[in-house]
């Protein structure tokens, strides 16, 4: 008597990854859509030959980062643009199941963990300090400017000083911190001003002749990157020098006057009668006028 006998395939092996842990390093700049975990590192196989089905979760506050392309044989993607500021480091969990979500049948599973860490890359230019910022997630930071004072026909010889402070730019980007130089790139036709390049302190080549104001243009350039740049503006007014009152030149004055002169008669000076009076003021702020 032959007995024919058929063996049924119990689901009674879990799916298992080719790696239960990964660690991904990515730059902050890749681009949407880059795949940054590739099929082969996430395969799942299932000794029951059943078709696996994937699901991918975040932890809390990165979702919306990363995705899968393909429920069976999946790659991890990068859904959203990246920045360094909000987040550097994160975990996906990716899910393998042997039965489709939802399904009442028994489900195995098998989860495999991807360590996320993201590198910061050069995305800023530099910022002049102080600045505020204009956007809630703080990306963008926009100075105000500088002003100043300069006498008139005066060359100081220390650099000027400014109002809310010297003329600083940063590099946002604060881990790579690249080396930022200075240089006036308007509002000085006459090149009565220069700029350190190195400490951006603002110097005067030559005295100003007239009252004016002048509105300088300063960049602040990345030195490995010439397109990474920002510009402030630098308002400099042209005063007259004020560091001393008047005062007369004498403590006390004599003159004489004449009966029944009429109005605006000159008054002269005590033992001179032909020489009017004369009552005058001097001021060291103008020893040459």
């Amino acid at each position: 008597l032959e007995i024919p006998v058929t063996i049924l395939n119990m689901n009674d092996n879990s799916p298992v990854f080719p790696q239960g842990n990964l660690v991904v390093v990515i730059p902050e700049d890749t681009k949407v859509n880059t795949v940054i975990v590739p099929r082969e590192d996430l395969s799942a196989s299932d000794a029951d030959m059943d078709t696996i089905y994937c699901e991918l979760t975040t932890v809390m506050g990165t979702d919306g980062y990363f995705a899968i392309k393909g429920v069976n044989n999946p790659t991890i993607y990068l859904q959203k643009a990246l920045d360094f500021e909000k987040f550097n480091v994160t975990t996906l969990v990716l899910y393998a199941r042997d039965r489709p979500v939802g399904s009442s049948d028994q489900t195995n599973t098998a989860t495999a963990t991807i360590n996320v860490h993201i590198e910061q890359a050069d995305t800023k230019p530099p910022w002049f300090k102080p600045c505020s910022f204009v956007n809630t997630d703080k990306s963008i930071c926009i100075s105000s400017g500088y002003t100043g004072t300069v006498n008139i026909y005066e060359i100081p010889t220390k650099p000027l000083s400014l109002q809310p402070g010297p003329i600083y730019a940063v590099d946002p980007d604060y881990i790579l911190n690249e080396k930022i130089v200075y240089s006036i790139v308007g509002g000085d036709a006459d090149k009565i001003f220069s700029v350190d390049a190195d400490t951006g302190n603002l110097t005067i080549n030559k005295a100003a002749t007239s009252l004016d104001s002048y509105s300088l243009q300063v960049m602040a350039t990345q030195v490995n990157n010439i397109q990474k740049y920002s510009i402030a503006s630098v308002e400099i007014k042209v005063v007259g020098k004020n560091n001393h009152p008047p005062y007369f030149e004498n403590n006390t004055y004599y003159g004489t006057v004449f009966v029944n002169l009429v109005p605006r008669s000159f008054v002269f000076q005590s033992g001179n009668l032909s020489t009017p009076l004369k009552i005058t003021a001097a001021d060291d702020d103008f020893t040459n006028v």
